[in-house]
């Protein structure tokens, strides 16, 4: 499956308020932060009770958090006029340079 395939599938499901504004926008982007909270939350008590031991259970909990968060990701795309392999190809492009120039460390959006 490409990421097109993907987003033409995922965007079948898109309920959501404000769907094409500020405030569809505002809700796939808070949606997004909440998954990748609740993906980081399953690791943080992966490492507390489990002595960072992952089990396969665990790696399928944390394969539907991410997946969730995929949703999200495209549902972003899609609020902003862009398909998910625009946007994979322009990070690609971004990190290549910063590879090319040595500034894949540091901080900074404009390295």
């Amino acid at each position: 499956m490409t990421f097109q395939d993907y987003q033409d599938e995922a965007i079948q499901t898109l309920i959501y308020p404000g769907s094409g504004t500020i405030m569809g926008l505002s809700y796939v982007i808070m949606g997004l932060c909440g998954e990748a909270g609740e993906t980081a939350e399953k690791v943080k008590k992966i490492i507390r009770d489990k002595n960072g031991e992952v089990s396969d259970q665990d790696r399928e909990d944390l394969m539907y958090e991410i997946s969730d968060v995929l949703w999200y990701i495209g549902a972003s795309c899609h609020e902003l006029g862009y398909s998910m392999d625009e946007v994979a190809k322009a990070n690609v492009e971004k990190l290549r340079s910063r590879k090319e120039r040595g500034k894949l460390g540091g901080s900074g959006d404009s390295r």
